[in-house]
């Protein structure tokens, strides 16, 4: 709340710097010179001092001001009627498997727009779209690596999801809470709805409360204050610096953290581990063994339950079990370098994260990150965004693919 607030402020106060110029001599007035000699130049100001930047004008100038986000469109409508259903079925293969409902027919077409904006770690989709069903079984869990949360806002249209016997139904005004990570099914009217897609790590540390907040109606003041501000960040979407996400990602989580701890199920106990879904267990043990020269696909795959065969084929998609640890310890690293209050040693922070020689460690985080260690750590002393020039390679973007790389 506090910080929603604070963004509030800054939004009212920033922007409009300005006012009336007063002479370095507040007890003469500003009149030109009309001793002997003194040239008229039209149009200009004689002063003897250069005037000082007016509320920050000069750092204003210096601001960045590319628009970081591209959105990727869907649509169904420039498709031939009897291709639409098809098509949307699979640009949504990577969330559910996608029904018609009983009373409609593939060949009477199926009008669908989806545009996914990724602000990092967190994609917000604006979707509009016909009715159908949704299917997110316990077959295609096994089959899937994404077990991110998400929340719905439906703009308009009705949907009703059943996730272990118990139906929720969503409605304007409303947020729907649910995880990736457990099997739900359900079915919705034609409708509006913004989604909001974001990474288990993202709430690691509160875990526990999401999973027993899973297929959750969110209503009330905090949800109408996470609603107004997602709707205030949509609407400045296309303007949106590099600078901004992060902020905006942790206002929006701090902000549903506060409307999940307010529901009656935050005070549940925590749910068995044989409730969790398989990435979902995979990703809680590498959290909370994230330090440990013990995690291995060995450790991971007995946590998790699983075959060491099947946790490689989960951890496929996006480079191996070991590649997916080695990405958390990096990004563990880039927090703590981040944060200007921690004054660990580089080599402390690399053996943290599984180097035993420094200049492995630098040469990982470079490629990783674009920066070196030393980079990141200068510019959050000097509260400076720091500049990376990694590339993001020419792979061509998809929903899928943003999906899988949520986070990393």
């Amino acid at each position: 709340m506090q910080l929603f607030n604070q963004s509030r402020r800054l939004i009212g106060e920033g922007g409009l710097g300005g006012g009336l110029w007063m002479s370095d001599h507040s007890d003469r007035p500003n009149r030109p010179d009309t001793s002997p000699g003194a040239e008229s130049v039209p149009g200009v100001e004689r002063r003897r001092w250069p005037r000082e930047p007016v509320n920050g004008a000069v750092a204003d100038r210096a601001a960045p001001t590319e628009p970081a986000l591209k959105p990727l469109r869907f649509s169904t409508l420039p498709l031939a009627i009897a291709d639409q259903f098809p098509a949307w079925r699979a640009h949504l293969d990577p969330i559910a498997e996608v029904l018609l409902p009983d009373d409609a027919r593939p060949e009477n077409g199926f009008n669908a727009e989806h545009t996914a904006w990724n602000l990092g770690k967190m994609l917000l989709v604006q979707q509009r779209a016909a009715a159908y069903r949704y299917v997110r079984s316990a077959a295609k869990l096994k089959s899937s690596s994404i077990d991110h949360w998400y929340i719905g806002i439906p703009r308009r249209g009705h949907a009703w999801t059943e996730v272990d016997g118990h139906v929720v139904e969503s409605t304007s005004g409303t947020v729907t809470f649910r995880s990736l990570g457990h099997p739900y099914r359900g079915r919705v009217t034609e409708s509006e709805v913004m989604l909001l897609y974001m990474p288990y790590d993202l709430f690691a540390e509160h875990a526990g409360m999401l999973v027993a907040a899973n297929n959750s109606i969110l209503s009330g003041n905090f949800a109408t204050l996470l609603i107004d501000y997602i709707a205030s960040v949509e609407a400045r979407l296309p303007t949106l610096v590099a600078d901004d996400l992060p902020k905006i990602v942790h206002t929006i989580r701090d902000m549903l953290i506060t409307c999940l701890a307010s529901l009656p199920s935050s005070g549940k106990e925590p749910v068995a581990q044989s409730m969790l879904g398989v990435m979902e267990r995979v990703h809680r043990h590498v959290h909370d063994n994230l330090h440990s020269h013990d995690l291995n696909p060995d450790t991971i795959s007995r946590a998790a339950g699983i075959s060491r065969t099947r946790l490689y084929q989960l951890f496929e998609a996006s480079g191996g079990v070991l590649n997916y640890i080695r990405k958390k310890r990096l990004q563990d690293a880039y927090a703590t370098l981040s944060d200007p209050t921690n004054s660990s040693r580089i080599l402390d922070i690399a053996e943290d994260a599984g180097f035993d020689v420094a200049a492995n460690f630098t040469r990982a985080f470079s490629h990783e990150f674009g920066l070196s260690p030393r980079e990141v750590r200068k510019a959050a002393a000097t509260n400076t965004p720091p500049l990376a020039t990694k590339s993001d390679g020419a792979a061509t973007p998809t929903f899928e693919r943003w999906l899988r790389e949520l986070g990393q």
